[in-house]
């Protein structure tokens, strides 16, 4: 197979070790950066390129697409598909995902467990916004904010009510979710490759901050998950229409509280905090879904030989 990993930069540790893998696996493969790719759309022979060369012969591509090149990632990853190559995971998917607040819809759609969220637009709303997610302290999220960029605890409703005022102000869309003080600043990440966790990681964030992501100096350590988180963060995944993501979740009181469903998850941490080759298990199911296209292309082949030998 010739696999691409459409990544805009061929240094990172995650898009390396997905070459690793691909290749430990005996085939080729390409980094692509997407942000350098172009399309040509007409009937019957959609194309994309990249540095004056046509791509038509990749079979699969794993997508890293980051939150700045949400809609022209998604667009390279469409015209992909159009031209029946084989994805990690579904453009609609990614970016379905990266909408924090039609994430949190369709999970809730999905009766997935969620921490109460608030999201309105006016100031007048405030009051009753703070009330309806249960008080202070809360947590205000900016819908385009990464790696706990953008995310304010607020301790206070008179706090709460100034960040959000700020916030509005700048134009900038926002959610509020309640404050779950029982995960005592730690969550779990699981990670979840076609319908199964094959790693997860308990994330503990650093002395006197409440954000466990690792980019804010949080520590990481392999983790057992319970039949229920397990089940939470399979179902998650399927609900948003990803075979590969990375799903955040609280302990709570009240069972796993999910707080992301990441579509294109970093490997770093969570290979380093369980020892597994995760980037291996992502190529495994590529290799599967190429040899179910190419066995459904087999067999369509054959019907229309079939067809038209009887004209």
């Amino acid at each position: 197979m010739n696999i691409a990993v459409l990544s805009t930069n061929k240094n990172l540790y995650s898009t390396k070790r997905l070459v690793e893998a691909v290749q430990f696996r005996g085939h080729h493969c390409e980094v692509i950066d997407h942000s350098k790719c172009y399309v040509g759309i007409q009937q019957g022979k959609p194309t994309i390129h990249y540095r004056g060369q046509d791509l038509a012969h990749i079979d699969a591509i794993i997508p890293r697409i980051g939150s700045s090149l949400t809609f022209y990632g998604s667009a390279i990853v469409r015209q992909f598909e159009v031209m029946n190559v084989v994805s990690a995971n579904p453009s609609q998917a990614i970016t379905r995902s990266r909408d924090k607040l039609r994430c949190m819809q369709i999970l809730s759609g999905a009766g997935l467990g969620l921490p109460i969220t608030g999201f309105a637009r006016s100031v007048s709303d405030v009051d009753d916004l703070i009330n309806m997610v249960g008080g202070a302290p809360l947590v205000i999220k900016l819908l385009e904010g990464t790696q706990g960029i953008g995310v304010v605890l607020a301790e206070t409703k008179k706090a709460a009510s100034s960040v959000i005022e700020a916030f509005y102000g700048l134009g900038n869309n926002i959610l509020i979710q309640e404050y779950i003080k029982e995960a005592k600043g730690t969550d779990i990440r699981a990670f979840v490759v076609d319908g199964k966790v094959v790693g997860a990681m308990k994330r503990t964030a650093r002395e006197g901050e409440f954000r466990s992501n690792l980019h804010r100096g949080g520590t990481a350590e392999i983790v057992k998950l319970t039949r229920q988180e397990k089940h939470t963060a399979v179902s998650a995944a399927k609900a948003m229409g990803l075979t590969v993501a990375g799903v955040d979740m609280l302990p709570s009181a009240r069972g796993p509280l999910i707080l992301e469903v990441n579509s294109s998850p970093g490997l770093e941490g969570i290979e380093t905090a369980t020892g597994k080759d995760i980037a291996n298990e992502i190529v495994k199911y590529l290799e599967g879904q190429y040899a179910i296209t190419q066995a459904a292309k087999a067999v369509s082949t054959k019907r229309k030989v079939k067809k038209e030998s009887k004209l």
